[in-house]
């Protein structure tokens, strides 16, 4: 391991956000080096594992790989709390990842790029001068060691110590931190080119539950509920508990929790010497709790603009800010319009969900659209109205962003 003492920049964690950091930064040709703390990069997932078409084509036009793919989606069912069913007419359409093999492969792109890549090191904290973020302190099999940067890229999650460390973290209501389970099962018979979500305030409190195919017999089912819900009912009872009534019997191949983000864009996600992206920026889509898209964003935009204040000799906070203007350029308008359509949406009562969905079910097959879902669930909140004809637009960037997770 030839280990430097420096780098432009180091970034730290190596999920879609962090890989996608160093891969632009690296391209720009600084040096750069990415840390992952677990041994594996991919593993454990933590998310329903999908991605919209249009985003796989904004990122990867030129070398998206087939065996990412464990499922393509072009059909969404939705399930009311008394049973009624909705297959909106959708215009779009997505994959179902195998996200260890997509993670991974992120990585050999970084490393492609030129980013030093190392797995099984742990940051234990930041180095600063004057106030300033200079490099990190790690640990290496078992070895310590001081790594100066010119700027620190914390790409390390919901529970971002590299935020913490450097008091730039943002403390979240607890309504607004989705907390997750899922398992995933086989045997289980799906469709294979649809994603299905169940709603109902009762079961599934300020979020939903879902079914993802991974193929022909094997699907990621899993719910979240808001972290201000949790004391009633844990959300891997409530998992167990749904599974047992929908898919009795069936084997239970892998399982994982964790926590989603689903907030606004915190006050700051950058300081001296300092960036923040994907979880750590709270860049998930508030309304699905969808990361992928919005850490592939905020890794290519921190990559981008470290590099940039690298090549300037400029590291402070000042000159990293356009990272934040950036972000709310290209996606904070619609991250701000989705979270307050999302504390509309937790407002509803199951009563609610069920006259919505037999409203629109009784509509004709082409007007059953999800702009006629979310306007007939929000009719009594006017205000909102404007911003979702503007979300769910053909015309709007990133529209559909509602259908990622």
């Amino acid at each position: 391991m030839n280990l430097s003492k420096a780098y432009d920049v180091i970034v730290v964690g190596a999920g879609p956000a962090g890989t996608m950091a160093a891969q632009e930064a690296a391209t720009a040709g600084i040096s750069v080096l990415l840390l992952e703390r677990d041994r594996d990069i991919g593993s454990p997932v933590r998310c329903a594992e999908a991605i919209g078409e249009d985003v796989a084509r904004e990122f990867f036009a030129d070398h998206f790989n087939p065996r990412w793919i464990a499922a393509t989606i072009s059909r969404f069912k939705f399930v009311a709390p008394d049973g009624t069913e909705i297959e909106p007419k959708v215009n779009i359409r997505g994959y179902v990842l195998h996200r260890k093999v997509f993670d991974s492969d992120l990585a050999v792109h970084a490393a492609h790029a030129g980013a030093q890549v190392i797995t099984g090191a742990s940051v234990t904290g930041l180095l600063t001068v004057g106030g300033k973020v200079s490099g990190v302190t790690c640990l290496i099999n078992g070895e310590e060691h001081r790594i100066e940067a010119g700027v620190v890229i914390g790409a390390d999650g919901v529970e971002s110590r590299v935020g913490r460390w450097a008091g730039v973290s943002q403390t979240l209501a607890m309504r607004d931190m989705e907390t997750c389970a899922q398992a995933t099962l086989g045997n289980l018979p799906v469709e294979e080119d649809m994603c299905v979500f169940y709603f109902s305030q009762a079961n599934f409190p300020g979020g939903y539950a879902w079914v993802f195919p991974k193929g022909k017999s094997c699907a990621n089912v899993g719910l979240g509920i808001a972290g201000n819900q949790v004391h009633n009912v844990p959300p891997g009872r409530r998992l167990d508990d749904f599974i047992q009534q929908n898919f009795p019997g069936k084997p239970v191949l892998s399982r994982t929790v964790g926590g989603v983000p689903c907030a606004d864009r915190p006050p700051k996600i950058c300081g001296d010497g300092l960036l923040l992206a994907g979880d750590a920026a709270c860049q998930s889509n508030p309304i699905s709790g969808g990361g992928i898209a919005g850490a592939l964003t905020g890794g290519r935009l921190a990559g981008k603009v470290a590099a940039e204040a690298v090549k300037k000799g400029n590291t402070s906070g000042s000159y990293l800010s356009k990272y934040e203007k950036r972000w709310d350029e290209e996606v904070g308008r619609n991250q701000r319009r989705y979270y307050k359509i999302k504390l509309a949406i937790q407002k509803l009562k199951d009563s609610d969900l069920n006259g919505t969905a037999r409203f629109v079910k009784e509509l004709p097959e082409g007007r059953q659209t999800l702009l006629r879902i979310f306007q007939t669930a929000l009719r009594h909140r006017p205000s909102l109205l404007i911003g979702l004809t503007r979300l769910f637009s053909p015309f709007s960037k990133k529209s559909d962003d509602g259908q990622e997770n």
